[in-house]
């Protein structure tokens, strides 16, 4: 058996900073303060500043972001808000959590985002918002989607998780007036050795929402104005994070390379489809997602484990087939066959390039097979 090739292996980037890790991390243990203390104030002005934004809000996880945005843009019982079917739970969870319900609107087919043209038939006097997913590192329309809801009137919250330092019209992601929820799980391109997440917002009465509802919705010591959360980012993260955003735009280049050349390898091959860029974009690729055509993907992902190779399904179950929500508009046909046909293959900045080719030789050996 070869030695095998993870999905994604963290050491090479924990080992080229250790020393500025330890460094931050032993300054906050001496502080004494862990909780929204100068790491995270820092971090919040150098995000704001990378991404080009008012505010940027740090809190304790992705999730926290999607519901603390949802409910800053005034998203509550009784509202509709559509969204993509096919995405990580959190995102429906998060609307359903804030008492609103996900109408789930079908992708495109060639980046998996959601599509601005399957969003606008389903627009009622109940819909409030738009939440697209900037899905696998790619960025959705924004174009498209931000000219619909300034038309209907809807709020707009980005489903960032995946996609940190992505560009669209020379901007990057999570500049929206609405806002934009990141996370910082530490598979994420920028990723914490923990929980955590950011919301992003252009609106000062977004931002002091969710500084608000992040810590109990307290106002002042034992005055509370709201039901909020614990929900805010800790010191040892946010110095964590400080580090590593100085590297997010070399570590996105090397992914962008990684990228090319799986492409310019697999573009080839038959019987699968290689991911596309936006002409007015640029793919971080957080995954490196193909379509196995032909029924054939089940019986490639067993042939790539069996030579070493790990891959993974993002995501087999799209959201409206899950039970927990109410059921959608039927079917979803591009969310359904995306669900059928992807497979994720390793990705990583300091991917071996010689790993690259392994991968991509055991991806034709297992179609061979698989005929």
């Amino acid at each position: 058996m070869p030695t095998t090739i993870p999905m994604l292996d963290l050491s090479a980037q924990i080992d080229a900073h250790f020393d500025e890790f330890q460094a931050a991390l032993s300054n906050v243990l001496r502080s004494g303060r862990f909780i929204l203390g100068p790491e995270v104030e820092a971090f919040e002005r150098e995000c704001a500043e990378y991404l080009g934004v008012a505010h940027a809000i740090g809190l304790a996880s992705g999730t926290d972001a999607l519901v603390i945005g949802l409910r800053g843009l005034g998203v509550g019982p009784g509202d509709e808000v559509i969204t993509s079917p096919f995405t990580f739970f959190a995102t429906g969870e998060a609307i359903r959590s804030v008492g609103a319900t996900p109408i789930f609107a079908d992708i495109e087919p060639d980046t998996f985002c959601l599509s601005a043209a399957s969003v606008e038939p389903l627009i009622t006097p109940r819909t409030r918002a738009i939440v697209p997913v900037h899905l696998f590192g790619h960025a959705a329309d924004l174009a498209a989607l931000e000219r619909l809801a300034q038309a209907r009137g809807l709020a707009m919250l980005e489903d960032a998780a995946q996609a940190f330092g992505s560009v669209t019209r020379a901007r990057k992601i999570g500049a929206s007036a609405g806002g934009a929820a990141f996370s910082f799980f530490p598979s994420k391109n920028l990723g914490a050795f923990g929980d955590g997440g950011l919301l992003t917002t252009q609106s000062d009465e977004v931002a002091k929402t969710a500084r608000l509802l992040r810590a109990h919705g307290q106002v002042d010591r034992y005055r509370h104005a709201a039901l909020g959360y614990t929900a805010r980012l800790d010191e040892l993260q946010a110095a964590v994070l400080r580090i590593k955003l100085r590297h997010i735009d070399r570590w996105n280049a090397q992914r962008r390379a990684v990228a090319a050349l799986y492409t310019e390898r697999l573009s080839r091959v038959s019987g699968i489809v290689t991911p596309i860029e936006r002409a007015a974009g640029e793919h971080v690729y957080h995954q490196y997602t193909l379509r196995v055509l032909d029924d054939r993907r089940d019986a490639l992902q067993k042939s790539l484990q069996e030579d070493g190779v790990t891959s993974v399904v993002y995501y087999p179950v799209p959201l409206h087939q899950i039970p927990l929500f109410e059921k959608g508009p039927g079917k979803l046909p591009e969310a359904d066959r995306a669900a059928r046909e992807v497979l994720s293959l390793p990705i990583w900045p300091e991917l071996d390039h010689t790993h690259v080719h392994r991968v991509c030789d055991a991806i034709e050996r297992g179609l061979k097979a698989a005929r």
